[in-house]
């Protein structure tokens, strides 16, 4: 399934806040921490975290650190702030509310068909 631009765009500083509120990380391990909570849905690629990742940082919702892996490399490590909490917490509080409104209508409309011109189908209960 390929997920809207849109929605991507949408839901990334949530997800990239989030995953910096379980621990510290770097974007290889975000963007795998990505993959394994969206069961391989999602597929983000460098050119899109990093930006968010920068953005972020530039907001004052994340900041970062260099340091030495036990393989040599250099990473960039990125921790949430005390901001990006509270950002947190409010996207958190957003994206429930939307949530629950899209529930909500496809719920009401869960005895109708929906039908587009190729195909007829009803709407999968709790979708």
């Amino acid at each position: 399934m390929e997920i809207n631009k849109d929605l991507i765009a949408a839901s990334s500083t949530p997800i990239v806040l989030a995953i910096l509120a379980e621990a510290d990380s770097y974007g290889y391990a975000i963007l795998q921490r990505v993959r394994e909570v969206s069961g391989g849905r999602m597929e983000w690629t460098d050119g899109m975290l990093y930006p968010v990742l920068h953005r972020l940082e530039r907001l004052g919702l994340v900041e970062a650190r260099w340091e030495v892996a036990e393989s040599g490399r250099r990473r960039k490590y990125y921790w949430i702030t005390s901001r990006g909490r509270a950002q947190l917490a409010e996207d958190r509080r957003q994206w429930e509310t939307v949530d629950a409104t899209l529930r909500g209508i496809w719920q009401s409309l869960a005895p109708f068909v929906w039908t587009n011109h190729a195909t007829t189908t009803a709407l999968p209960q709790g979708a």
